[in-house]
Formats: C-alpha cells, structure tokens, sequence
C-alpha cells in the first residue's frame, strides 16, 4: 500500500477529518495542487524538479532551512522514484518523517489536583480566544474548566475572555486593569483547588517590547502557580498566527527565551495557504504543535493529527 494510501485509511476514521479538509483548503491549493501539477512535466529526478518543489516548499513558508533539508532527502531517494505517483508518495512520506511524532511524549492531565495551563503570545496571536476554545475542547472532553483572566495590561483583555466564559459556562477569575498578573493566578488556583476543578486555562500578557519585565512576570506567575499547586504550570503553549509565517518563529524565539514553552497553539490556519509552517516550526524550534485552529467558531480548535494535516494539505480525499 502507497504510504499517502496508509494515512488516507487513518484520516478517514477520524472524527476531525471534515475540519482539516475545510480548514486547510487553501493550503491545499497553494500546496498540494501545485505539487499535483508537476506530474504533467514529470520526467524523473532532475535539477528542475528539485527547484521546483523548492519553490513550492519555500512558498508554503517552511523556511529555506527546511525546506533544504527536505529536498536534500527527496534527492537522496531519487534512484526509488520511478514515475509521478511515487515522487508525490515519497514527499509525502519524507514530510511525515521529518516532522517524527514518535520524538514526542503526549501532553496528560495533572492526576493529583488541577491541571494549569499557561498561554503564551503576542498581542494579537489569537490568544484569548484560544483560550476560550480550550474551554469549549475541556468541556468536550468532559472536564471541568476554569480560566484566568491575568493579562491585565491589554484594554479590554479581561472583559474579552470573561465573556467567552460566560457564553461557554465556564468560571472566570479575573483580574482588574493593572492589576499584578501573578495575583490573578494565585486567586484563580485557589478557586480551582477550592472547587475542585479539573483544569486552568492562564490567558497572559503579549507584551514583547522589555523582554527582560516580560520574563520577571512569566517567571513570577510561573512561580506562584507551582507554590499553589505542585508542578504547575504543567503545560506551557505558545500561541502563533499561522499568516505570520516566518515573523511567527522568530516571535516564538523571543518567548522561548524567556520562559519554558511545551508546545505550540497554530491560529488562523484557515486564513492562510502557507501551511507549511508547521514544518519549519518543527525544524527550527524543535517543538510539537499541540492544537490548530481550523475556523473561527470554538469547536475548530482540533488537536494537531500529523496524518490529518498531511492529507489536508496533499491531497485530501481526491482520488
């Protein structure tokens, strides 16, 4: 069985397929149409394939670091390659690989007490209302869910997330404008503790612009959240605007210098045809990407599915 064949098997079994396909379609057309479109010049492995697909790699923003180590591995099996269906089943098959989901243990919940999770970003990343669509995704899951409303710098920040809880059911310890963040999450641990609450969703600043303050106030919330409740924060996801492409890693840099990041949150998904940052981001940060916004609505915040992603931005279910 062709390997795209073994993923498609997978893919159709998931319930989340209908997301990826819609939410990916334009990546899908930049991406996986363009790739379809060699097969009409296609005669074997030469130096202009290889640009090509260069180009196509490069313009799906995977960097030109990663996209040459990509086309360096495509070239390394090129004596495998003998006709168009193999070449499409052989990039597809180097992209899984390279991106490696074994190197990575899964994300748990906290067994003894709440799980607290820390949200990381820029101002306008999407970040709150990832938060809130964590809410939705816990509260489908069947766990209990609380939020933190800690970035107390951004005007209308805490009324943005509080409504989002309250449209959702969900509590919302909030904090006032100017407010010390690190407050905001001592008092929402307690609450969870309090009220035995499964998980803590922690909306925080975005600022960048005096990473040496950013760092003390990541720090310091990081701190009182481990003093409330052991371990915490248990997860750290840095959320990044998947139509930022590149500027999205060197943002996520900045935080990585500053603070612990876990995992990373890819927003606006559907609002880009340049999907595969998710390859330069596995490259260059060496992180996993955790969950993808696929839409605007709070049921499109999916877990990342390698496979899914894959078949979304190739071929999808076209034959």
């Amino acid at each position: 069985m062709a390997f795209f064949e073994k993923l498609k098997s997978k893919f159709v079994r998931s319930k989340d397929k209908d997301k990826y396909l819609s939410g990916l379609s334009r990546s899908r057309k930049s991406f996986g149409d363009r790739i379809r479109a060699l097969s009409n010049s296609f005669h074997g492995i030469n130096d202009e394939l290889l640009e090509e697909i260069m180009i196509i790699l490069l313009e799906s923003d995977m960097g030109i670091h990663t996209a040459q180590k990509i086309v360096d591995e495509f070239e390394s099996r090129s004596k495998e390659i003998k006709n168009y269906d193999s070449m499409e089943d052989y990039l597809i098959s180097i992209l899984y690989e390279f991106y490696d989901p074994d190197k990575d243990s899964e994300w748990s919940l906290n067994e003894n007490g709440p799980t607290v999770i820390m949200m990381v970003g820029v101002n306008g990343s999407g970040k709150t209302t990832t938060t809130a669509k964590l809410i939705n995704y816990f509260q489908e899951s069947g766990k209990s869910v609380a939020a933190a409303a800690a970035d107390t710098f951004r005007a209308g920040a805490v009324e943005q997330i509080e409504i989002w809880a309250e449209r959702l059911g969900a509590p919302c310890i909030a904090g006032k404008e100017k407010q010390d963040p690190a407050s905001v999450i001592v008092d929402a641990c307690r609450y969870v503790k309090e009220h035995n609450t499964e998980v803590l969703i922690c909306d925080t600043a975005g600022r960048l612009q005096n990473k040496t303050n950013l760092m003390r106030e990541l720090e310091k919330m990081g701190r009182v959240a481990g003093r409330e409740i052991e371990g915490a924060p248990h997860e750290t996801w840095l959320v990044l605007d998947a139509t930022t492409g590149q500027n999205g890693i060197s943002q996520a840099r900045e935080f990585m210098e500053v603070t612990p990041v876990n995992g990373i949150i890819l927003t606006k998904m559907d609002g880009t045809a340049k999907g595969g940052i998710v390859m330069a981001i596995r490259d260059q940060l060496g992180l996993p990407v955790r969950f993808l916004g696929l839409g605007e609505k709070p049921e499109d915040l999916r877990p990342f599915d390698l496979s899914s992603y894959l078949v979304g931005i190739t071929k999808g279910l076209e034959e």
